[in-house]
């Protein structure tokens, strides 16, 4: 009705010993709090400039220590930052107006107070507060979903500020050597997670391409076959070391989760179909004079197999065929490949799987 701040009015400043032994002596909860003083100095914020707030204007003398015998965050983080050696406090934008009573509390225990720098919130690409109800933000769902930390660090650290200019990509060294706290802005980051794939694609790329990392992957890989895949009979040959690392680096750049090649897509990696003779004949009556022309091809280019001479090469071998349109031929080949009716183009699986798995399929197609 007074229109004043509400706050505590400070009843228990002023008491005198005699009167707190009493209060005691009846069994009266009690807390320990701290008194603030008028007039507190100003600092310098290492991204907000000079600042002060006069928090015994606004509030009454804060609860340090709770009546079970536990700090507060005021009192914990004071304590805590001086004994192990804290020079340099980042925190959130949102803990500024309270800088001045932590400043009051070091000047009280006597102690060099850190430099502080209060650093401007992370929102949602809309402009909202990140929020768990307005989404699953949690770091164990990313990791659970096979988003690389790399990653995480990677888009949080492009969206804000501190570096000379915005580049995905970055690895913790990069971050380290470029980033300079004089360049914090006090712009909120907006954090656009649809994005994060793409990170995700970049960071996973290079832990293929690094032996020791794709050693790690590999066995990633090969849990995940085998939970999506391990009731549809999955050939022990396909799990093998040497096949799921080629998997690996012949997909890395394409996919932007390790889960991504176990998806439908990809299903054909993993389960070897099980295609017969008259199935392929609906569809061409030339299904041995296919099956040998690309047995030949790829005898002939089992060393370097890629998509755009591939292409090339299965529009050369139609034409060897009597009346087998190239429609028709690729729906064959991949039916013999993968055993579905859609997916990566032919030419795709085909160097996906290689040679030999290539013509493996095809020899069980044309025995059956």
């Amino acid at each position: 009705r007074s229109q004043q701040t509400p706050r505590y009015d400070n009843r228990c400043r002023h008491l005198t010993p005699a009167e707190v032994a009493q209060k005691l002596s009846q069994g009266l909860d009690c807390v320990i709090r701290f008194r603030l003083e008028k007039g507190v100095e100003p600092f310098q914020d290492l991204v907000y400039g000079w600042n002060k707030h006069e928090v015994a204007e606004v509030e009454g003398d804060p609860v340090i220590l709770k009546g079970d015998g536990f700090p507060t965050y005021h009192l914990a983080n004071v304590v805590d930052d001086h004994y192990m050696g804290i020079t340099h406090v980042l925190r959130g934008t949102e803990w500024l107006a309270s800088t001045s009573k932590h400043l009051l509390l070091y000047k009280a225990f006597g102690w060099e107070p850190p430099q502080f720098g209060h650093l401007p919130l992370l929102l949602n690409k809309d402009g909202g507060k990140l929020s768990k109800r307005q989404g699953d933000i949690f770091l164990e769902r990313f990791a659970r979903d096979g988003f690389l930390p790399e990653a995480l660090l990677d888009i949080v650290t492009n969206c804000g500020s501190g570096f000379t200019e915005k580049q995905m990509g970055r690895t913790l060294e990069e971050l380290i050597s470029q980033f300079e706290v004089g360049r914090i802005t006090t712009h909120s980051a907006l954090l656009d997670l649809e994005a994060l794939p793409e990170f995700n694609r970049i960071h996973l790329t290079r832990h293929i391409e690094n032996q020791g990392l794709r050693q790690k992957l590999i066995k990633e890989l090969q849990g995940l076959v085998e939970l999506v895949y391990g009731d549809q009979q999955v050939d022990p040959d396909v799990l093998e070391n040497d096949y799921v690392e080629r998997v690996l680096l012949l997909r890395k750049g394409h996919i932007s989760l390790l889960k991504n090649l176990v998806s439908s897509d990809y299903s054909y990696l993993w389960v070897r179909p099980s295609v017969s003779r008259q199935q392929l004949q609906t569809i061409s009556a030339e299904v041995d004079e296919i099956g040998k022309l690309v047995l030949g091809l790829m005898t002939r280019q089992a060393a370097a197999l890629t998509v755009e001479e591939l292409n090339k090469d299965l529009r050369s071998l139609q034409k060897q065929t009597r009346a087998t349109k190239y429609s028709s031929m690729m729906q064959l080949l991949r039916l013999v490949l993968s055993g579905r009716q859609h997916g990566p183009s032919v030419a795709e699986m085909m160097v996906t799987l290689g040679a030999e798995e290539v013509c493996g399929r095809i020899r069980r197609a044309l025995s059956s």
